[in-house]
């Protein structure tokens, strides 16, 4: 299965790693899609605001609602998440060398978000790389039923692993 993830323990490296390997992977003439997530720091908040760029050019949405200063609920926009979903689904179709999803998150646990693509594009063997947190890693594993790979958190680490999925997928 051409299926990894990746988690970092700093705050934002996650989104920072996937963001800097997709940039170089795109700079390499690979044909990336998938979302990175974009983190605003907002002056005064601990929150920041959080958007996906839709790769390699698509469009950037905000997917944070601002729920106001003492909100403790998910400021997550499900609308605006799926339309990132719906961006990418022909994207998938069409085939590609790498899917890079920002984070399996709670809509992702939950059985929507980037849930079907990750599993089309494994079914396609388009090789995905998806972000996980402590949260929602277990979940994750369980809907890879265990078969996605861990990768370290390190853009040189992932590029190997890109690099032997695509040998076995030319051998």
């Amino acid at each position: 299965m051409k299926l990894a993830f990746v988690q970092s323990s700093r705050r934002g490296g996650t989104d920072q790693l996937l963001s800097d390997f997709a940039m170089r992977e795109i700079a390499a003439g690979k044909r990336v899609i998938g979302v990175v997530q974009i983190n605003t720091e907002r002056p005064h908040d601990h929150r920041c605001d959080m958007d996906v760029q839709v790769l390699p050019d698509g469009d950037r949405i905000r997917i944070s609602q601002d729920l106001g200063a003492n909100s403790r609920g998910c400021r997550l926009d499900s609308a605006a998440l799926e339309q990132a979903v719906a961006e990418l689904e022909p994207q998938v179709e069409a085939g590609a060398d790498l899917l890079v999803i920002n984070k399996f998150g709670k809509h992702e646990a939950d059985g929507r978000g980037f849930r079907i693509l990750i599993a089309r594009a494994v079914e396609l063997d388009i090789p995905v790389i998806v972000g996980t947190n402590a949260l929602n890693k277990e979940a994750f594993q369980n809907f890879s039923a265990g078969c996605a790979t861990e990768l370290r958190a390190d853009v040189e680490h992932l590029e190997e692993w890109l690099l032997g999925v695509q040998f076995d997928l030319a051998g």
